[in-house]
């Protein structure tokens, strides 16, 4: 992983398969509400899945990928872990974002060796107009700009990735700092949310556990698969809640 190309090939390897062939994630962990003068609180659990493949993006050269994606999550009852339908007496709006793609081009990714284990790291800070500006969401939206921090850590082992497989056994973790979701109704009320996750690369879909994949199928059964062609713009679930509440 000498180079740029060397090193966004491996983690493509570890994120994904240079084959194309579909590859899924899945996480599991929980949701932590903090604002001032308030102590930090454990609000939700939450589960998720990503099935991603990999094409190679023919008109910027053999090193440039695309990332065909879908994922989906769910939010869980802290103590329990059950699917919540309601908090609070508030529909909970669960996470369907159709599609959730990126561009990938050869850059030097962040790498921490950790004996065996090579950990790619990838900080994503985000800050962008919100869908949900206040004027047309008052009670939905905390800002009429979107902030959060995405924070993920994909570790694979150094003697797989120095194979020629496609595709490599991974495990990850996943911070994201963000407002409170809109579903949550809380306004521009101070604070928002840190979700705090771990998992790892399935052998198949068929791995996601039982009670996830029969809510999938039963919710939106296309989100067992990645996307076939390459759309934009990203869904996320800001723009999934303007979907579903479009303004008046």
């Amino acid at each position: 992983m000498t180079t740029p190309a060397e090193s966004v090939r491996s983690l493509v390897r570890t994120r994904a398969s240079l084959d194309g062939e579909e590859v899924t994630y899945w996480w599991t962990g929980d949701v932590y509400s903090w604002a001032p003068d308030e102590p930090y609180e454990r609000l939700f659990g939450f589960e998720g899945l990503n099935v991603a493949r990999l094409v190679q993006d023919t008109e910027d050269g053999p090193d440039a990928y695309r990332l065909l994606t879908r994922e989906a999550a769910l939010y869980l009852d802290p103590n329990t872990r059950e699917i919540l339908e309601t908090w609070q007496g508030l529909p909970v709006v669960h996470v369907w974002n159709d599609p959730a793609n990126q561009n990938w081009r050869p850059f030097p990714v962040p790498v921490t060796e950790l004996g065996e284990l090579v950990c790619f790291n990838l900080e994503i800070p985000l800050a962008y107009p919100s869908p949900l500006p206040v004027a047309e969401y008052p009670v939905h939206s905390a800002g009429d700009t979107y902030k959060a921090l995405e924070c993920f850590q994909f570790f694979a082992r150094r003697s797989d990735l120095a194979g020629r497989a496609p595709s490599v056994p991974a495990t990850m973790s996943w911070t994201r700092m963000s407002p409170w979701l809109p579903w949550m109704a809380r306004g521009q009320r101070p604070g928002g949310l840190t979700f705090h996750c771990r998992g790892r690369k399935l052998g198949s879909y068929a791995e996601v556990p039982e009670r996830t994949r029969a809510y999938v199928a039963d919710h939106h059964p296309e989100f067992a698969h990645a996307p076939e062609i390459w759309t934009e713009p990203n869904e996320t679930s800001w723009t999934y809640f303007r979907r579903l509440h479009p303004p008046k």
